[in-house]
C-alpha cells in the first residue's frame, strides 16, 4: 500500500509555489514557471476519480497524480499560443487567457487520467470490505448491495476531504471474474430489456470493450446535449430492475 509522506508533500507544494511568478503575464512565463502554476490543477482533477481496485485497477492516487503531472507536461509543449491573442495578434485580457489556460490543461490531465484507468481497470470486481458487509446480510438488503457495488459505485464520486493525503485502494478479486462476468450476463439477459442489457454491457466491458456514455448514446441512437444524462437514468433503471427480481440465494452462492 502507496502512501504519501504529509511532510514531504507539503514541503514539495511550497517548493512548487516558489516557482510560479507574482506579477507577470502568462505570454512571459517560461516552461518550468506554466508547469508550476497549473500543478494545482493535477491533484484537483486526480481527486475527481475514486481510486478503489474495483474503479482504478492497481492504480492508486499517486499514480494518478504522476499521470496528470505528465499531462500537464505534454499540454504546455502542445500549447497553440496563438489562442492566447486577439485577432489583430494583441493579447488578450490575463483572466481570459487564465481560463482558457485552465480549461484548456484540465481536460489533458483529465483524458489521461482516465484513459489509464481504463487501460488498467479489468473485469468488474467487488472490493472485499463489501464482500463481508453482504455476506452479513439478507433477502433483499443484500441483492442491492451486490449490484450496486458492481454496477454503480464505479460512478460515485470519491469522499471529498481536502487535508486527505492520499486514498487506500481497496484489496479484492476472492472470486473467479470470468465465473462472474458470465453470471452477470445471464442475469442481464433474463430480467433487462435490449437497451438497458447493452446500457450495462458496454459501460463496464462485460464480453466487450468498455464504452464512454457518449459511445453508448451513439449506438443505441440516443441524440440530444443531455444523452450522457438519459444513460446514466438508464443504468439507475437498469440496476433497479436486477434488485427487484433477483432473489438474495441467487447472489449468496457469489459471495
Amino acid at each position: 500500500m502507496k502512501k504519501y509522506n504529509i511532510a514531504n508533500y507539503i514541503r514539495y507544494k511550497e517548493d512548487v509555489k516558489s516557482v510560479i511568478p507574482i506579477d507577470k503575464n502568462y505570454q512571459d512565463y517560461t516552461r518550468k514557471e506554466m508547469i508550476a502554476k497549473f500543478l494545482p490543477l493535477v491533484e484537483i482533477m486526480g481527486r475527481k476519480f475514486p481510486t478503489s481496485t474495483q474503479a482504478c485497477g492497481i492504480l492508486t492516487i499517486m499514480d494518478l497524480l504522476q499521470i496528470g503531472s505528465e499531462a500537464l507536461t505534454k499540454a504546455v509543449d502542445r500549447l497553440d499560443w496563438n489562442r492566447l491573442k486577439n485577432e489583430d495578434g494583441s493579447w488578450k485580457p490575463q483572466d481570459e487567457i487564465e481560463q482558457t489556460l485552465k480549461s484548456f490543461y484540465s481536460k489533458r490531465i483529465k483524458g489521461a487520467i482516465r484513459r489509464r484507468i481504463d487501460m488498467h481497470r479489468g473485469d468488474m470486481r467487488i472490493p472485499e470490505h463489501q464482500l463481508n458487509t453482504m455476506r452479513k446480510s439478507k433477502d433483499k438488503k443484500m441483492v442491492e448491495m451486490f449490484f450496486n457495488s458492481i454496477f454503480l459505485s464505479i460512478d460515485a464520486q470519491p469522499t471529498t476531504d481536502e487535508n486527505m493525503m492520499y486514498q487506500i485502494p481497496d484489496k479484492s478479486e476472492p472470486y473467479n471474474i470470468h465465473l462472474m462476468n458470465i453470471y452477470l450476463t445471464s442475469l442481464l439477459k433474463k430480467h433487462l430489456n435490449d437497451r438497458e442489457y447493452e446500457v450495462l454491457r458496454m459501460s463496464y466491458g462485460l464480453d466487450c470493450d468498455k464504452h464512454s456514455a457518449k459511445e453508448i448514446a451513439a449506438k443505441l441512437k440516443i441524440e440530444g446535449p443531455s444523452s450522457y444524462v438519459r444513460i446514466s437514468e438508464l443504468k439507475r433503471q437498469a440496476v433497479n430492475k436486477l434488485i427487484e427480481n433477483v432473489d438474495h440465494s441467487q447472489v449468496l452462492d457469489y459471495l
